[in-house]
């Protein structure tokens, strides 16, 4: 994810979601989300489509590093207006309840990634606020981590550090790319509190906050760690970058905004995409 330049007037303030008839979470859930910034485990799916959803992935991966040797793990990322079984992963109407429970009735999907964590894998995913790096204002959008693998502490589960959604935009450093999946790092985050770790079963999910600081450590277990990140915003939501526009999915609702939306993709069309990503 680019840094979106620190000129560029965003509103990173988080607005408390404010629901009298939730779908799928409580009302408590909904307080929980407000003060601390996530709410966590969530179940999307039986343990049968689980594992259909690992085995989508293990063949995604190979296709793309099929079509391109240099992509590793970590390199499948804004795939679902492409690749039908992503686009429905997205589309998951468990998922959708939950979102709009937070989000509102209008829904929109305008980002997706996959970060894989492969057995002994060296590499951090440093502490940092997701709105950092999107050219984006109001920061609204949620996402979802959906387990992908099972993911605990021994494989390096992601940590959140509840409230800090509430603290607005965070002081952070370049981390070099060797030592960490992405390159922002909050500064001072032992200052921020004591991490939680978001442990899940395969076909959980949590929901967290643009705003809220979280990251993982190097898995130093023999076991793979992977998450699909789902982004969703209500279409209000603008950029300050046409170029973000382009790759949204309408979930729910009427849709509107400034936003490009793709119907269900034909297939999994991965060489669509996979020729413009750079290399990891």
């Amino acid at each position: 994810m680019p840094a979106t330049p620190e000129k560029e007037e965003r509103d990173l303030s988080f607005q408390p979601v404010v629901n009298a008839a939730p779908r799928r979470l409580t009302r408590q859930q909904i307080q929980f989300y407000n003060e601390f910034g996530y709410v966590m485990p969530l179940s999307a799916c039986p343990p049968a489509e689980a594992t259909q959803n690992r085995a989508y992935f293990d063949d995604l991966l190979r296709k793309v590093q099929q079509a391109r040797s240099d992509l590793d793990s970590y390199s499948i990322n804004g795939f679902h207006a492409c690749c039908r079984g992503l686009y429905d992963i997205v589309m998951n109407p468990v998922i959708l309840d939950h979102v709009q429970d937070l989000v509102g009735p209008d829904v929109i999907c305008w980002g997706t990634h996959f970060f894989c964590k492969q057995p002994h894998d060296p590499r951090k995913v440093a502490w940092h606020q997701d709105a950092s790096y999107w050219p984006f204002t109001p920061a609204r959008t949620v996402t979802v981590w959906l387990a992908i693998d099972d993911t605990d502490r021994e494989n390096a589960a992601m940590m959140f550090l509840p409230g800090t959604h509430r603290h607005g935009h965070l002081k952070w450093r370049q981390v070099e790319k060797e030592k960490a999946v992405l390159n922002q790092e909050i500064e001072n985050a032992a200052q921020l509190g004591q991490p939680v770790h978001d442990e899940l079963k395969a076909g959980q999910f949590s929901l967290h906050a643009d705003m809220l600081a979280h990251g993982s450590e190097p898995n130093a277990s023999g076991r793979r760690r992977c998450g699909l990140t789902i982004r969703y915003c209500p279409p209000t939501v603008k950029s300050l970058n046409p170029r973000w526009t382009g790759g949204a999915i309408l979930c729910a609702g009427a849709g509107g905004g400034a936003w490009t939306y793709h119907p269900r993709p034909d297939g999994e069309n991965v060489n669509a995409i996979v020729q413009m990503i750079g290399a990891n």
